[in-house]
């Protein structure tokens, strides 16, 4: 186990991919399906060759400066091990198919992103299970790496409470690293979330059963929803057999992408805070209350469903598509509702495809699967404008409400709206390389805020007409990519780690 916990920490993240492969070649097995079993058998036994290998010849190796060590090493980790879990799955597709696709699908599916080339019944279920293998233990990484890499690097969003400076360590200096091999830490912190995350997987796949999918569906729901990543074997939700009960049940384990205090008993629940006084959990429920009823309100505007008949229960399933929708694209999962086009009837033609942007550029919780600008940034600038408004009706006046507000209100609103500006920035140039690729300027945008907020159903959703990935050029495509990888990372941990010391702050 010492000789395991030495290896860098990319070489046991291939190792864990590799172990990852007999999962579905077990399940092949069992349906008889002996070719695909085989494909993700064989490349299982390869990889881990080829770790055993290459921890032979870095077994003595150690970081100079382990924290940046553990952020470089959560860098390569999307750049390498995509291409780990694509082995199999483009060995499982039709002869003929390009690389590129099954890379693209693991690209997606690690960053939690959920964007697909392929129709739901163009793949087997055992490619199925693998995209929602991988897309959950995409969550499980970004989990453990918010507090294992980034927290000790005032990162990821714990800036904005921490008060330290960006990229260097200040949250228990223990926490950095020294003394301890690198995966020695990132394993501490993994046998403490993981038990919370593989049991509520489990449970929300047994409540689902209940509700009436089938095993497939209902656990590739289970790890969609808690990786919020957005698979599924059958196009959303609309597709399972559970229907509105099991929009339900998905709806209550939504609170896991919002605040990462809801994980009670594990590291990331660490707060003295009431789960009630939450701010990421004050404004998403403030964003789930009022978007909804606004959408809902809509139809009275003279915009509504038409020629169709408004009942009372078309309007309640109306807006139950909102609310589950609208909390579904918050944490950048990207499932719709059952009724969500009835939603889109009642309130008319309009802002719905807008609202599914915003919602997915303001994202989830700091240290949760979520994606994008994350509530908390939103929090601190909303923090900022309530005191900027205090001071042009009192200028003398002196802030309040302890070190803690006072600290999100500067330095945090500071680097949150850094943070911001780079995140505008980064659609800017990922639209204008799409647009160089040939597509016009409003599939760009979906398809530029759709990877790098991780919410791949955004791009069949947000626009007039449903967008495909699957029409993409391959330099389209590629972009998309690397895009999502970004948004996965978030431009101030790239900057941490390319710019000098000197340039840091």
């Amino acid at each position: 186990m010492r000789r395991i916990l030495d290896l860098p920490l990319l070489v046991t993240l291939a190792g864990v991919a590799a172990l990852a492969m007999f999962l579905p070649a077990l399940q092949a097995t069992v349906l008889r399906d002996y070719a695909t079993g085989r494909s993700f058998f064989y490349s299982g036994l390869f990889v881990l060759v080829l770790v055993a290998l290459t921890g032979i010849a870095t077994s003595p190796w150690r970081p100079r400066d382990p924290p940046r060590g553990l952020l470089a090493a959560m860098v390569l980790a999307y750049v390498v091990l995509p291409g780990v879990f694509a082995l199999p799955f483009h060995q499982a597709l039709p002869p003929g198919a390009p690389w590129f696709d099954a890379w693209f699908e693991m690209v997606s599916a690690f960053t939690t992103t959920g964007a697909t080339l392929y129709e739901p019944q163009a793949l087997g279920p055992t490619m199925h299970l693998w995209r929602a293998l991988v897309g959950w233990l995409g969550g499980l990484f970004v989990l453990v790496a918010a507090v294992a890499i980034l927290a000790p690097l005032n990162l990821g969003g714990f800036e904005i409470v921490s008060g330290g400076p960006v990229g260097h360590g200040s949250i228990g200096g223990a926490q950095a690293g020294r003394g301890n091999p690198p995966s020695e830490r990132v394993l501490r912190f993994a046998l403490a979330i993981f038990p919370v995350y593989g049991g509520l997987t489990l449970l929300l796949w047994l409540l689902l059963l209940l509700a009436g999918d089938d095993s497939l569906t209902a656990l590739c729901h289970a790890m969609g929803t808690l990786s919020a990543s957005g698979i599924s074997p059958v196009g959303g939700p609309g597709g399972g057999g559970s229907g509105v009960p099991g929009e339900m049940l998905v709806f209550l384990f939504f609170i896991f992408a919002i605040s990462r205090r809801a994980y009670v008993g594990t590291v990331l629940a660490a707060a003295s805070v009431p789960l009630g006084r939450d701010p990421e959990i004050r404004v998403a429920a403030a964003l789930l209350v009022a978007l909804p009823a606004v959408q809902f309100l809509q139809h009275w505007s003279g915009l509504g469903i038409g020629g169709a008949e408004a009942t009372p229960l078309s309007g309640l399933l109306a807006f139950w598509g909102a609310i589950f929708t609208t909390l579904s694209f918050l944490t950048t999962t990207g499932y719709a509702s059952v009724h969500w086009e009835l939603s889109r009837e009642w309130a008319g033609p309009g802002s719905s495809g807008l609202i599914l942007l915003g919602l997915a550029l303001i994202g989830g919780g700091v240290a949760t699967t979520a994606g994008g600008v994350k509530l908390l940034r939103i929090w601190a600038l909303i923090r900022l404008g309530e005191r900027e408004l205090e001071s042009l009706i009192h200028p003398h006046s002196v802030g309040g409400d302890g070190v803690i507000a006072r600290r999100i209100r500067n330095e945090g609103a500071r680097v949150a709206w850094i943070f911001f500006v780079l995140f505008a920035l980064s659609i800017f140039v990922v639209m204008a390389a799409l647009t160089l690729t040939g597509l016009d300027f409003e599939p760009a945008m979906v398809f530029a805020v759709a990877a790098l907020s991780t919410t791949g159903p955004l791009a069949g959703l947000a626009g007039e007409t449903p967008l495909s990935y699957a029409g993409l050029p391959t330099a389209a495509g590629t972009i998309l990519a690397f895009a999502m990888v970004l948004g996965r990372l978030e431009m101030l941990a790239l900057l941490v780690l390319l710019l000098p010391d000197s340039w840091r702050q």
